[in-house]
C-alpha cells in the first residue's frame, strides 16, 4: 500500500492544477480522507512558505473512483498581508467530486487560552497491535482505543490515541495534511455508538477543520470525539486534539450520512 508521503506526491499538471495517481484501496469508493489532505496539499503549493494553514471547510460532492486519477484546481481566491484563500475542486473524468476552502495565516501576536486535555490513560498504558478496522491502507497509523466509562455520561464519545507509524517530513503543511486525512478516519464511528446495528448506507457529506497549534502527526494524538446529534439520516460529530503534553492542536466538525439502507423499489 501506498506510504503517506506518495498519498501527497502531486503532479503539477499546469499552474494550480495537479493531479494524483490512483492510490491502492481495500476501500469501494476513494477514502475521503484521502481526497481532502490531498486538497490541501494542492492549496498549500500555491501559498507563501510564511503563511499556515489554520481553517479548511470541505464538502464530499460524489464518490470517487479508486482507480481514476483525480485532479485538483486550485483558485487564488485572496493573497493579504496577514490571509491568503484558496479554493480547490477536485473532479474525476470531467466531474466535481470534492470541493474545499482553505484559509493560510501568517500569525499575530494575541490572547491565548484553550480546553482541558481529559484525564484518560497514555497511550503507552493501552493495548496496541492490528488495527481492528483491518484496512491495508491503514497500516500505517498506529491507533489505541480509550476505554469507554458509562460514568462519562455521553453515550456517543468515544477517546483514541493516534500516531502516524513513520517519521513523516518536517514540512508543517505535510502534518496538516495527514491531520486532515486521520480525522476522517473514524469520527462518524461516535454517531453509531448509542444504536443498535441496522443495515446503514454511510459517507462524509463535509468536513471542518481549524489547525490552532504547531503538532506532529507522526507523535501520539489524543482524539476526544463526540456526536451532539443525528436526525434525518445525517449525523453530526466534532473531535478535539491534544498532544500528549496537553495542548489543543486542532478542532474537527463532520455532518456524514447515515441512513437506514434503501431497498431495491428505492423507497
Amino acid at each position: 500500500m501506498a506510504h503517506f508521503d506518495e498519498i501527497l506526491d502531486l503532479e503539477e499538471r499546469a499552474p494550480d492544477t495537479f493531479r494524483s495517481r490512483p492510490i491502492p484501496s481495500e476501500l469501494p469508493k476513494t477514502f475521503g480522507g484521502q481526497v481532502a489532505g490531498q486538497a490541501l496539499m494542492a492549496a498549500a503549493r500555491t501559498v507563501d512558505a510564511a503563511f499556515r494553514v489554520h481553517s479548511v471547510h470541505a464538502y464530499f460532492l460524489r464518490p470517487g473512483r479508486v482507480l481514476d486519477p483525480t485532479d485538483f484546481t486550485v483558485d487564488r481566491i485572496r493573497d493579504g498581508g496577514s490571509f491568503g484563500t484558496r479554493r480547490v475542486t477536485g473532479t474525476q473524468g470531467g466531474e466535481a467530486i470534492f470541493t474545499m476552502m482553505a484559509s493560510f495565516h501568517r500569525g499575530d501576536d494575541g490572547f491565548s487560552h484553550q480546553a482541558v486535555m481529559p484525564d484518560v490513560p497514555g497511550p503507552e498504558e493501552l493495548a496496541g497491535g492490528a488495527d481492528p478496522v483491518g484496512l491495508a491502507e491503514w497500516a500505517g497509523w498506529d491507533r489505541r482505543w480509550v476505554p469507554r466509562d458509562a460514568a462519562d455520561g455521553d453515550p456517543t464519545r468515544q477517546r483514541l490515541w493516534i500516531r502516524h507509524r513513520e517519521r513523516l517530513s518536517d514540512a508543517p503543511v505535510v502534518h496538516a495534511c495527514a491531520l486532515t486525512y486521520l480525522t476522517d478516519m473514524d469520527l462518524l464511528d461516535s454517531a453509531l455508538l448509542p444504536h443498535p446495528h441496522r443495515n446503514l448506507q454511510g459517507a462524509s457529506l463535509d468536513h471542518t477543520l481549524w489547525f490552532v497549534r504547531d503538532f506532529r502527526a507522526d507523535e501520539w494524538l489524543l482524539h476526544d470525539q463526540e456526536s451532539p446529534s443525528s436526525e434525518s439520516g445525517r449525523a453530526l460529530v466534532t473531535g478535539r486534539l491534544f498532544d500528549t503534553e496537553g495542548r489543543l492542536v486542532a478542532i474537527a466538525a463532520q455532518e456524514g450520512l447515515l441512513r437506514f439502507a434503501r431497498t431495491e423499489s428505492g423507497r
